[in-house]
């Protein structure tokens, strides 16, 4: 809001938004189509989606139209809005938890961008089971939802970049260790790099070369790891050829 409104006005800005939503009215269109009939520049179109609710509509994204900027109207979309804001925070909860459960409160607004009083208040509404983590605070889940035994053993798997897992739940889960978190995240890669769990947690890092997998391991991996990375990465060649 700032970078807009030493230009603009609140009530300015809601009109260009009420411009975009009658040039939306007819059927979804580029953004760029959109802000050369309105005369507006990037940071004043960032601006208007406070105000109006906007959705990218398909095909976009794909490797034929790889940029999303197909906008529509979010009620023409998906229809008028009939939920309040606590079912919202609600469905939030019960998503995150069908991901990532168990987990604390914390945790889920943490990820979710939201208040802890609200998630409590969520937690409260809804039906959850309760447990106790290794230092006694509370972690809920949804009701019948399986508990692998501790003994399950955790395959190598691989991550790219950007993993849920690694960028969420790194810290609480232990995905991560600390003393490799500085080769993980940097300045430079923000978003992480492609990472290696070996039980369940990242001991190398790897990246596509040429048509072939490279695997940087962290620590010295027993022979029997290393034919399953090396199995695993093979597999990944295969699957990003």
């Amino acid at each position: 809001m700032r970078a807009f409104r030493r230009r603009y006005t609140e009530d300015e800005i809601a009109a260009i938004a009420g411009r975009v939503r009658e040039l939306l009215g007819g059927g979804p269109m580029r953004r760029a189509e959109i802000v050369r009939r309105l005369g507006i520049d990037a940071p004043t179109w960032t601006g208007v989606g406070l105000w109006l609710d906007l959705v990218r509509v398909p095909p976009q994204g794909t490797w034929e139209r790889p940029r999303a900027d197909n906008y529509g109207l979010a009620d023409r979309w998906i229809g008028p809005s009939t939920s309040s804001r606590e079912q919202g925070v609600e469905l939030i909860v019960r998503r995150y938890l069908g991901g990532f459960g168990p987990a604390s409160v914390r945790d889920i607004a943490s990820w979710a961008g939201l208040p802890v009083s609200d998630i409590t208040s969520a937690t409260g509404a809804i039906r959850l089971r309760r447990f106790r983590d290794a230092d006694g605070g509370e972690l809920v889940d949804l009701p019948r939802l399986p508990i692998p035994d501790a003994e399950t053993p955790a395959p190598v798997r691989f991550l790219p970049t950007f993993d849920a897992v690694l960028l969420t739940n790194c810290r609480r889960a232990r995905i991560l260790p600390e003393e490799y978190r500085r080769r993980i995240f940097s300045t430079k890669t923000p978003h992480s790099v492609g990472t290696v769990l070996v039980d369940g947690a990242v001991a190398a890092a790897w990246r596509p070369d040429g048509g072939r997998v490279a695997v940087e391991p962290f620590h010295k991996l027993d022979p029997a790891t290393r034919r399953e990375v090396a199995a695993e990465a093979e597999r990944l060649a295969v699957f990003i050829s």
